[in-house]
């Protein structure tokens, strides 16, 4: 088997039907194996493909288990050379799949692949390419410095703004909509990281991979579609919720001392930035819904 791939559902059934339809054309010459884990969709997902996709393994769980330990369980039935996460609100186009594993398949000590993403409307998704967390990092990228200097080493370094997205880089994190791995590297540093519910598992990851050795690249010569947040929309509290918590429980996890000290206040600040806001969003539309 070349390739096992993993996708986890969260009521987003239509996205995934398209997802699928993608997958199959790209995988038609390549030995694969196909999980869809559902996370105790709503939607009426599990009726809607009881008569679809006949080769693709669906596994329903009775509860929401996260994104991290939907993954692992399919993993933990994977035969596949190569490993990939996918998610479910993307398209891959049909060249796909064989052009990152030719390049897998030709580099040395590869520990994870990711590829050039875009949204609905065609713009490029910054997070296809990104640095680690690291305090000054965060900084720039929470206080806007980030946004005000897009190319700067320095400043920009979050999404590594520096590095041209057509071209094909060494980066520290993969994006969680696709991230390819050899299972080898899966099997001696262990997969995603259970604590993590939504959100800072594919940074963890990312992280643990290169601590063991392992590189990992932006592959920018396929790109795919990602409708990014379709199963939780990033302009609400539990977005806030669970990414500033998973950041939190990557920092705890890798970092220590004054740094942790530090990062944590940060943190906390970031999430008292977007939550305010946000919650005097959400009255103030009450209160106008209320007199209309």
């Amino acid at each position: 088997m070349r390739l096992s791939i993993i996708i986890v559902n969260y009521n987003v059934k239509f996205f995934l039907e398209d997802c699928l339809n993608s997958v199959l054309k790209a995988s038609a010459n390549i030995t694969t194996e196909i999980f869809v884990v559902d996370n105790n969709s709503t939607d009426g997902s599990k009726e809607f493909f009881a008569n679809r996709f006949s080769s693709v393994k669906f596994l329903w769980n009775n509860q929401n288990l996260g994104f991290a330990k939907a993954n692992n369980i399919a993993l933990s039935q994977c035969r596949g050379e190569y490993i990939l996460f996918l998610n479910p609100d993307t398209i891959i186009p049909e060249d796909c799949l064989d052009k990152c594993l030719t390049f897998c398949n030709a580099t040395n000590n590869l520990g994870g692949l990711g590829v050039h993403m875009v949204d609905g409307n065609g713009k490029f998704l910054k997070e296809s390419k990104r640095a680690f967390p690291g305090l000054a990092t965060s900084f720039y990228k929470l206080t806007g410095l980030a946004d005000l200097f897009p190319a700067s080493p320095t400043f920009a370094k979050y999404y590594l703004g520096n590095l041209d997205e057509h071209s094909t880089h060494e980066v520290d994190v993969l994006a969680g909509a696709f991230m390819m791995h050899p299972k080898k590297v899966l099997d001696e540093v262990g997969s995603f990281d259970e604590q993590f519910f939504m959100y800072g598992e594919d940074v963890d990851l990312s992280y643990r991979i290169q601590k063991a050795g392992y590189t990992n690249y932006y592959f920018a010569e396929t790109s795919i579609i990602h409708f990014k947040g379709e199963s939780t929309k990033a302009g609400d509290l539990n977005y806030v919720k669970h990414f500033y918590g998973a950041m939190a429980i990557f920092v705890k996890k890798h970092y220590s001392g004054s740094q942790y000290k530090f990062f944590v206040a940060l943190i906390q600040a970031a999430i008292w930035l977007r939550a305010i806001p946000l919650t005097i969003g959400s009255l103030f539309k009450k209160i106008t819904n209320s007199k209309s």
